[in-house]
């Protein structure tokens, strides 16, 4: 039976709750360590979880992105494994050069920590969510920026995954989350793993590891 991966650095917080969230969907979750490298065809869906990462230094998911576990994530991008990036894990994903674009810090330079609206532009078949959601977010380098060429690529290839509704960060063209163009790589800034029982606020994030 193949197993859903969760990856770990030091710094990061949100680790065990997407490694939970995992578990409670039914599946079977396991740890990959950051100065490990793993066998991708181990493993059907891989986590990069939130929460910052070697405590943000340099800049925020810079130094996660270039350890060694990092290779083999690469390598599974490439095969086709579905990844997915919550939070800190979309600033690593940027930072690896897995996914368009880069996370600054918000406007107004404050920390967010709220419940947003999404809306989904173009729905993933690996994590199916569909129409609205509700997440909460936590984050102070969320604002979403790409150059005018990428964002036209964007568009153009159908990489914007979701937007906010009301934009709580400054994200440019309210952009919550975006993917690949293989459409196997995506990312979003809200947590999906605070939002899957009713008791959390939502249940809008449990598609997400189901």
């Amino acid at each position: 039976m193949k197993k859903s991966g969760v990856l770990r650095f030091p710094g990061t917080n949100c680790d065990r709750d997407v490694f939970q969230a995992v578990e409670n969907s039914g599946r079977k979750a396991h740890w990959l360590w950051h100065e490990d490298q793993f066998d991708y065809q181990d493993f059907d869906t891989l986590y990069v979880p939130g929460g910052f990462s070697f405590g943000d230094y340099l800049r925020s998911g810079a130094l996660a992105a270039r350890t060694p576990v990092m290779k083999s994530v690469r390598e599974a991008a490439l095969y086709g494994v579905p990844i997915l990036g919550i939070c800190n894990g979309f600033q690593i994903l940027c930072e690896a050069q897995l996914l368009p674009g880069a996370l600054l810090k918000n406007e107004g330079m404050r920390f967010r920590d709220e419940w947003v609206d999404l809306e989904i532009q173009n729905p993933s078949s690996h994590f199916k969510e569909s129409g609205t959601l509700k997440l909460p977010i936590a984050h102070g380098d969320g604002r979403y920026f790409i150059a005018n060429d990428g964002l036209k690529k964007l568009h153009d290839q159908n990489q914007v995954w979701m937007k906010y509704r009301k934009n709580p960060n400054g994200s440019l063209e309210d952009i919550a989350g975006v993917m690949n163009e293989a459409k196997n790589v995506m990312a979003l800034m809200p947590h999906p793993e605070r939002a899957i029982f009713e008791w959390m606020g939502s249940q809008d994030g449990m598609g997400f590891f189901t």
